[in-house]
């Protein structure tokens, strides 16, 4: 149900049947919805979370339509045998009173309430599919599956007055037209001033196909057809009276598509939409993934609501929203919060979730970076995926320097800088660089050979390329992405603006592993990210590749898992390992990957795209499952197995890598499927120009921690226990002039503080928090010890989890696939909360559960909805006050004036008894076994959620108090007029009294 902007509540039946119908009882707080299961349900609308307060099931007759008049008591309610029923909405109760002309075979027929009888039968040769009146009630309006409407007088049944094909074509010999697809509905509404307008939904022609679906608007000479982008579910004319009887004057068109909600301004030439201010945009485009961000830098949303403002469409009504029902809720956060969802079609959305209802704040299409492909016929072979190759999959964002990065289904990473102002790139080039190995051995030739010992690349000059793809003589495909990038100016708006893409490309035929980890550091100026074969860490401020390694070399000569190397196939061309792209590499900066698990990829730069080819043979033939189609035991242990480990997490920290620093270190730690956790040392140079200039030097660490199951999530703590923060940059704007205020701005790193005085009483400095599928353990720092270990789940396993900030203090909480949602404490490792909540019945709650900050949490429970729960007692007391009030009373409309001459001489129908016409007494009981009475559960608990709240009784009382004073005033008010009428009575009388006391009978 949706009110006023920002007034917002879902209901469900708990049959989970499908809604055929809903009416409200206008301005009475309450609501009938019709199921597909043949019940009826009477909602109550007047408290803050409404409830069924009774329920009809039938039992003997299928419910296909309601209808209740405006100010009735009686609901209508027919049925497929062509009966109607009657129910006290009331009571809740059936009426004795049936229309029963199921045996009579009429298209239409006017039937006497009161003697029970028909007085017109209305025929006609093509199947009606709904009917409306004329406010007068003299004239009613049919729509036809044939595309006709055909008007009809009352007292004429024996053919219609009028018969109409809008969009028919007229033939010139005067024959009847072409019939059209069927008018699903049509309503007639009147106007004072005008012609009355005919609004109907279908009736094109058959010959325009492709066609989207239409609403129709005939108003005088003119007819409007209006495209809607999805199919029409129903419609609504919103009109100034809510009496039948009266000049309805319309002003707006509710339309309910499948995808969305429209209404249209009838008051306005061209008939425009008003701007939508409810989220429907979510339906869109599928879900695949999402993150959820609380109490969030508080410039960050009013900057996104001002670039995503522009990107609106221009053309809508100047009028506000017309649906202004409800109140907002006296209770809000008091911080911001951001949820992010990526998409099928590689869109990217911002919402504003601070509230209890989302709106949309800016949009992000990632596809347009890609060339567009026309036709089947044009598209390359190179996809992984047969459909939604933009489709977004991971996703990585700093809101403090609101740096986006996010990675794709088609093996590609886009990094994406926020700028205020629009820039236009330039035309794409491409330069491949390419490495030739020395002496490239087999395992079999050189078996004492160890991955991180192999020589150096030589490198040689970069040859530069016109086209990404290349092929080997025999067909094979190598080196070619899975997307091309546009190779045209691209116009960036202002908001979110492509500053890096980074693509995996096949290598021998075989196509690269979805990207299962991603990881971006504003400060750093780095972007990690890994899959089945290694991880890669690219330098998006240099435009350079840092580190291209496979797992194995990791962990060097410490590798835990004896595997057996694959043996490399037959180089068709120079072979080529990654590491930096400088002319004068350094041994020690970075270290040649050989020919086992290094990634194959390209970077696409906002001017230059550098492509690497890796060596062959480094990706396995059989895996090409995405991250979460992986087995999820953690007694595996064969060989190929962990020759396919996989990279799960990475955490950027400055923390203490070896047990012998002394100081912090920048560093990035990675998290395996295997449950290890390895580091790897960034020496960072100097900020500023120096940045750009100096290269950072990696340099891996080695194993520091091993758990069971996959590594899922890793965090710092200092000594006392507090949550280290990953360090940042604070933004600034890219595009600014270069004498402006913002290229003088100082960036600088946000300082990672340790106490000194706490940290030599505990002789440690920091501990490392690291979480896998299966248990949580606590490091302590620079010693790597474990001093928490805690085993969360035995016969399950863990889907997410995350280290949260609580008012309290920091707690990691965790969802089992089992359903069982849980909160240790930290460091101490303390179960403090195990609610089995709900069971994993879905890949799709997997794929986008995420906790955040406060204790609040969200995932998809459907393609297009997502659910948003709290495990916090602060939030569940507040919630009672953060939500809006549906029912707001309103002043009923004065009726239609009758008329002085109608009501003299008695023209039009005669008013009508329906309590003693329909009532027990004078219709009797309806049959017990026709209906089954329910009462709801709304009334006791509704009474108890709507008492709760301190705010909710202040505002009660205000209300009773201003209702007892209108009243005492209106008691004042007429006991005044009283007084006055009996004054006024007793001054006439005293001087008729004396006008004929001394008058004889005779005189009078």
């Amino acid at each position: 149900r949706f009110g006023r902007p920002g007034v917002e509540c879902y209901c469900q039946h708990e049959s989970g049947a499908a809604v055929i119908q809903l009416q409200f009882l206008i301005n009475e707080g309450a609501l009938v919805s019709a199921l597909s299961d043949d019940s009826i349900h009477l909602w109550n609308l007047r408290q803050k979370r409404p409830a069924v307060l009774h329920s009809l099931k039938f039992s003997k007759e299928r419910i296909t339509f309601c209808h209740l008049p405006f100010q009735s008591k009686w609901l209508y309610i027919g049925t497929e045998r062509g009966n109607i029923h009657l129910v006290n909405v009331e009571s809740f109760t059936l009426s004795g009173y049936t229309i029963m002309w199921n045996k009579i075979y009429v298209a239409i027929l006017l039937w006497d309430l009161k003697s029970k009888r028909a007085d017109y039968r209305y025929t006609y040769d093509e199947a009606i599919h709904s009917v409306a009146w004329h406010h007068e009630g003299k004239q009613f309006i049919c729509s036809h599956s044939d595309g006709t409407l055909t008007i009809w007088n009352i007292k004429s049944p024996a053919k219609p007055a009028q018969t109409i094909t809008p969009h028919g074509k007229q033939p010139k010999d005067g024959k009847k037209p072409e019939p059209c697809k069927p008018i699903l509905k049509v309503e007639y509404k009147t106007t004072r001033a005008g012609d009355p307008f005919m609004i109907f939904s279908g009736g094109l022609s058959y010959d325009t196909v492709g066609r989207r679906p239409c609403l129709t608007v005939m108003h005088g000479k003119s007819t409007a057809v209006l495209e809607m982008d999805y199919s029409i579910v129903d419609f609504l004319t919103l009109c100034e009276t809510p009496y039948p009887n009266d000049f309805q004057e319309p002003y707006a068109v509710v339309v309910l598509l499948e995808k969305d909600l429209v209404v249209i301004d009838l008051a306005q030439n061209g008939y425009p939409i008003f701007e939508n201010p409810y989220p429907m945009m979510i339906h869109e485009s599928p879900v695949t993934c999402c993150e959820y961000l609380a109490d969030c830098p508080v410039d960050l949303i009013p900057a996104l609501y001002s670039v995503g403002s522009r990107q609106k469409r221009q053309g809508y009504s100047k009028k506000e929203w017309p649906i202004s029902g409800g109140n907002w809720g006296l209770g809000t956060q008091s911080y911001p919060e951001i949820i992010i969802t990526g998409h099928a079609d590689g869109s990217v959305k911002f919402w504003d979730a601070s509230a209890i209802m989302l709106q949309v704040l800016y949009k992000l299409k990632t596809a347009k970076v890609f060339e567009k492909v026309r036709c089947k016929e044009e598209k390359p072979s190179t996809e992984i995926v047969d459909e939604d190759p933009f489709a977004i999959q991971l996703m990585s964002w700093c809101p403090e320097s609101r740096m986006l990065c996010v990675a794709g289904v088609s093996a590609h990473v886009i990094i994406y800088r926020f700028s205020k102002q629009e820039i236009t790139t330039e035309v794409l080039l491409e330069v491949r660089l390419q490495y030739e190995l020395n002496d490239l051995e087999s395992p079999e030739g050189g078996g004492d050979q160890t991955p991180g010992t192999s020589p150096s690349p030589q490198t040689t000059a970069p040859q530069t390329h016109t086209s990404t793809s290349s092929n080997s003589s025999d067909g094979i495909r190598d080196n070619i992405p899975c997307l091309k990038v546009r190779s045209s100016p691209l116009k960036q708006s202002s908001g979110y603006q492509v500053e890096l893409v980074v693509q995996l490309v096949w290598v021998s035929g075989e196509p690269p592993q979805q990207i299962s980890s991603l990881a971006i550091n504003s400060c750093y100026g780095l972007v990690v990210f890994g899959n089945s074969n290694g991880l890669a860490v690219v330098d998006y401020l240099q435009k350079t590749v840092l580190l291209n390694l496979g797992i194995m070399e990791l962990y060097s000569s410490n590798d835990p898992y004896q595997r057996q190397l694959r043996s490399p196939r037959k180089s068709r061309q120079p072979s080529g390992g990654l590491i930096c792209i400088q002319t004068s590499t350094s041994e020690d900066r970075c270290k040649s990957p050989t020919s086992v698990g290094a990634l194959p990829f390209c970077v696409f730069l906002s001017t230059v795209l550098l492509s690497v080819c890796p060596p062959r043979g480094s990706i396995p033939q059989d895996n090409r499952d995405n991250s979460f189609s992986r087995s999820r035991s953690s007694s595996v242990t064969s060989i190929d197995k962990e020759a396919r480990e996989a990279v799960t997490s990475f955490h950027f920290c400055e923390t203490y890598n070896r047990k012998a620093d002394g100081g912090l270190t920048s560093s990035l730690w990675v998290g395996t499927s295997l449950g290890t956790v390895l580091a790897i040392s960034l020496s960072m140079p100097p900020g500023g120009e120096q940045r750009l200039l100096q290269p950072v030097i990696v340099s891996p660490c080695g194993t520091l921690v091993r758990l069971k199951g996959s590594i899922l999530r890793m965090a710092f703590l200092d000594s006392t226990g507090s949550l280290l923060p990953s360090a940042f940059e604070p933004w600034y704007e890219p595009n600014a002039p270069a004498n402006g205020e913002e290229r003088d701005k100082v960036r600088k790193r946000r300082p990672v503080s340790v106490s000194p005085s706490t940290s030599q009483e505990l002789n440690e400095n920091q501990y490392a928090v690291v979480c896998s599928e299966k248990q949580a353990k606590v490091i302590s720092l620079p010693s790597q010890t474990c001093v928490f270990k805690h085993n969360i789940t035995e016969t399950s396993f863990v889907l997410r989890a995350d280290v949260v900030q609580m008012n309290a203090g920091i707690c990691l909480a965790c969802f089992c696939a089992n359903g069982h949602i849980m909160t240790l404490s930290l460091p101490g490792l303390r179960p403090l909360l195990d609610v089995n909540y709900l069971p994993l019945t879905d890949m799709r709650i997997a794929r986008t559960f995420c906790f955040t900050n406060l204790g609040q949490a969200l995932y998809l429970i459907s393609p297009t909805e997502i659910q948003r729960i709290t495990y916090s007692q602060e939030v569940c007391e507040n919630l009672q006050e953060t939500l809006g009030e549906l029912f707001t009373p309103v002043e009923t409309p004065e009726a239609p004036n009758r008329g002085f001459f109608k009501g003299l001489f008695g023209g039009g129908a005669q008013s009508l008894d329906r309590e003693d016409l329909f009532g027990e007494s004078g219709a009797g009981k309806a049959p017990r076994s026709l209906a089954q009475h329910i009462p709801g559960p709304g009334g006791i608990e509704g009474m108890k959620g709507a008492a709760s709240g301190i705010v909710g009784d202040l505002a009660r009382a205000r209300i009773a108090l201003d209702e007892r004073g209108q009243k005492l005033s209106d008691v004042e008010e007429r006991t005044a007029a009283m007084m006055a009428s009996a004054d006024s009575f007793s001054k006439h009388a005293h001087e008729m009294m004396l006008k004929c006391k001394d008058k004889k009978w005779y005189q009078f």
